[in-house]
């Protein structure tokens, strides 16, 4: 699971928000706070993954409380901004403090759930990676970060993730229905997300005759 630390000088906001946490597969709420300090107890003594932050605190602007927890000891947890602020001052700071995600005031709860989902694909991601990663890896990173967009319209980060994975631990090739019933994806959909690779030259289409002379499509990594 991951644990979340919701801060909000507005307590109804609060709630709300800890609600819609609470109703995304894979998160539940450690703590909920309303000021600066209340949080920084939060992640002294309570600890979380990720915090999602109100920049507007009574006491200690919530861009400051992100500088200080750059002094923390040991691992920092993750920040996803949550703010009315829309000035583009505020939103540099928050990325070069390393926030990855700002959600701007008022939203629903299908917006906080994307970006929720896409942090869950991205340290899912990660956890399944070596010490070291390819272009291909940080290329499906950042992809992950920004909730599926970098890859493509219509395109799920984390399903072209598994794709990827799947076409190259194949050996040496795999066709599209063995895709489809490794990873758990229709047919039709694993030749998409291949037809989408290839066209990229992520992978390569091989052509392999069979006993009734009807080609079948091999796809193997690049």
């Amino acid at each position: 699971m991951i644990d979340v630390l919701v801060v909000d000088d507005d307590y109804r906001v609060a709630a709300i928000h800890a609600g819609y946490v609470q109703r995304v597969a894979g998160f539940r709420v450690a703590a909920t706070a309303h000021t600066a300090s209340a949080a920084w107890d939060a992640l002294r003594t309570k600890g979380c993954d990720l915090l999602l932050l109100d920049l507007y605190l009574p006491d200690e602007h919530g861009l400051d409380l992100m500088r200080r927890m750059l002094t923390m000891d040991g691992p920092r947890p993750d920040v996803i901004v949550i703010t009315a602020a829309r000035d583009l001052a505020s939103v540099r700071t928050a990325m070069r403090l390393g926030a990855v995600h700002y959600l701007v005031k008022p939203f629903g709860f299908s917006r906080l759930a994307e970006r929720l989902g896409a942090y869950r694909d991205l340290r899912s991601r990660l956890g399944t990676l070596d010490a070291e990663a390819d272009q291909d890896d940080v290329d499906t990173l950042y992809g992950l970060l920004r909730t599926g967009r970098s890859v493509g319209k219509g395109y799920s980060a984390a399903t072209m993730a598994l794709v990827r994975d799947a076409v190259r631990a194949s050996a040496p090739d795999i066709s599209a229905a063995e895709l489809a019933t490794e990873i758990g994806i229709s047919r039709p959909t694993a030749q998409r997300y291949l037809a989408h690779l290839a066209q990229q030259g992520r992978v390569e289409i091989l052509l392999r005759y069979g006993a009734t002379g009807r080609p079948e499509h091999r796809y193997r990594s690049r």
